[in-house]
C-alpha cells in the first residue's frame, strides 16, 4: 500500500533497525520501544488485518516470531516475553498494516498480563 510505513520500510523506503528477514517477513525494533528489544514482526505484503492474511503467510509471520524470541532470549537474557497484536483500529492498531509485537518482560519492569488490555466480561 502506497501511504503505508510499515510498506515503506519493508521496501527499503525509510529506514529501520531491521533485526530479521526473509522474502516473506519482516522484524525491526520499534521506534518508540516499552521494553529493551521491543521488535515489530510484519509480513511484507500488506494486510490490514490477521483475517485478510493467506494460511502460508501467517506461518510465517509466527516461524519469525518464535526465531526473534530465540534470537532476543540470548542476547538480552529476559524473563520472559509478551506477544501481542492488536488487530483493528478497535484493538488500538495504529498502523493499519498486521504487526506483532514482542516485549522482552524483566522482573519489575512494570508490566503486567494481556488480561489488563481490557475488562468488559461478558453478562
Amino acid at each position: 500500500m502506497e501511504d503505508c510505513i510499515f510498506c515503506k520500510i519493508a521496501a527499503g523506503k525509510i529506514s529501520a533497525e531491521r533485526i530479521y528477514e526473509n522474502d516473506k517477513v519482516l522484524a525491526f525494533l520499534d521506534n518508540r520501544p516499552r521494553s529493551p528489544g521491543h521488535t515489530l514482526v510484519i509480513p511484507k505484503p500488506h494486510f490490514e488485518v490477521i483475517a485478510e492474511m493467506d494460511d502460508e503467510t501467517v506461518a510465517e509471520v509466527f516461524k519469525a516470531v518464535k526465531k526473534i524470541t530465540k534470537m532476543l532470549k540470548r542476547s538480552l537474557k529476559p524473563d520472559a516475553f509478551t506477544v501481542g497484536v492488536n488487530d483493528g483500529k478497535g484493538s488500538g492498531q495504529e498502523i493499519g498494516h498486521v504487526h506483532v509485537n514482542i516485549f522482552p518482560r524483566f522482573k519489575g519492569d512494570g508490566g503486567g498480563p494481556v488480561h489488563m488490555v481490557v475488562s468488559n466480561p461478558p453478562r
